[in-house]
């Protein structure tokens, strides 16, 4: 199970060791646990957790760690965190980074501290919050994989961002444009056992930015 994510690491470039991968195992066998009693995933498989949504995080992860300078002490969101696996993923990642899930529906938030607590994973908090409705966050660095379309909820995301920090979308195999916005960055990538193709669109917020 731990080979999923080690190779799928090493592939991304991204410095992951054996105990951070035992780690995300431990937090998906809580994810494959409450599956049905939540509706957590529509993954057949336990091995599908890992390979379709966890490689996600690291997707993020490897992105992240070569857009900052090593070691620095980040301020991270997942928003609309669902059950957790970017914001959790993100956090046994990197070490160094705090992560806050945001969520608005309680009973995810609920299993995202008792997963995070099972697993052993300290540096994150979980806010129950729907992003944009009376929130004033101010993060390094904000990621989003299932919150709406991505000229709907562009904005919201990018004022949860601080000035000089990035944006980050997942995006499938036609990403979504956003008029007037080019991204810093598109990379690509694929998971394992699909060769479907996605992205994982950067944006950078300028300090004096421009509103679609």
């Amino acid at each position: 199970m731990r080979n999923i994510l080690t190779n799928f690491a090493a592939q991304q470039g991204l410095a992951f060791s054996t105990q951070q991968a035992a780690t995300l195992v431990a937090y998906a066998r809580c994810v494959w646990e409450k599956k049905d009693f939540l509706n957590l995933t529509s993954a057949a498989t336990f091995e599908q957790v890992l390979g379709r949504h966890i490689c996600d995080g690291l997707t993020a992860a490897a992105a992240l760690t070569k857009q900052f300078a090593a070691g620095t002490a980040l301020q991270l969101a997942d928003v609309g965190a669902g059950c957790g696996y970017i914001g959790l993923t993100l956090a046994v990642a990197m070490p160094n980074a705090h992560i806050t899930l945001v969520e608005s529906i309680e009973k995810r938030c609920k299993f995202i501290n008792w997963a995070a607590l099972t697993a052993g994973i300290a540096n994150v908090s979980v806010k129950n919050a729907r992003l944009g409705q009376g929130t004033n966050f101010a993060f390094d660095a904000v990621t989003e994989r299932a919150m709406g379309q991505l000229p709907d909820i562009f904005n919201i995301c990018m004022d949860a961002v601080k000035p000089g920090g990035m944006f980050m979308a997942f995006q499938g195999a036609h990403p979504q444009a956003v008029l007037g916005q080019t991204p810093a960055a598109q990379i690509p990538y694929t998971l394992p056992g699909d060769n479907t193709p996605r992205y994982l669109l950067l944006f950078r917020k300028v300090y004096a930015e421009h509103r679609v």
